[in-house]
């Protein structure tokens, strides 16, 4: 990848990682998005691991972007809508720690960012149960399994189904999109 240096890496959990790489792929600015596990307290856990909700760890997608192409507040505007900021149990369907939503970051400026959306959004009377997604310093990020990668693409009628029974969309359309 030519100039790396320009790249920086953004961190997300949002329910499940599935649902969560499809709305930041393919992006103009967007280098990477990888579909993984962090914030836990296993090293180089595995998808059986995680899904026990007992490491620790959330399903989380990290980005590589080219912030002068995608700067991180787009980044936050397009996290925010793909999730419910009021659900500490896990995220529509999939239920468990593992499932919570977080913003990881990886500097004071995406910290300082990241808490000023999170003010924006309980600001905005959008929702009356509080707003529960935390922001947390980014943590070791794992990798998930190479089926769990570019899931939406590979694996497109599962993904649809799974989409379709988690209740997302009807929660976007609901909160977001109205």
């Amino acid at each position: 990848m030519k100039g790396d240096a320009q790249y920086q890496k953004a961190t997300f959990a949002g329910g499940c990682f599935w649902c969560m790489v499809k709305p930041f792929d393919e992006m103009k600015g967007i280098v990477s998005v990888i579909s993984g596990y962090t914030g836990g307290n296993v090293e180089n856990p595995t998808y059986e691991d995680v899904k026990t909700g007992q490491t620790g760890h959330y399903e989380a997608v990290q980005i590589t972007f080219d912030p002068h192409l995608f700067p991180y507040e787009k980044l936050l505007e397009l996290y925010w809508p793909q999730v419910d900021p009021t659900d500490d149990e896990g995220q529509f369907h999939d239920r468990g720690p593992q499932y919570r939503t977080a913003i990881f970051y990886h500097n004071e400026l995406q910290k300082d960012l990241a808490e000023k959306s999170r003010q924006d959004i309980k600001d905005s009377g959008r929702f009356q149960k509080p707003i529960v997604t935390k922001i947390l310093p980014a943590a070791t990020f794992y990798p998930a399994e190479e089926y769990h990668q570019d899931f939406y693409k590979k694996n497109e009628k599962a993904y649809k189904k799974d989409r379709e029974q988690s209740g997302r969309d009807e929660f976007i359309e609901t909160y977001w999109n109205s």
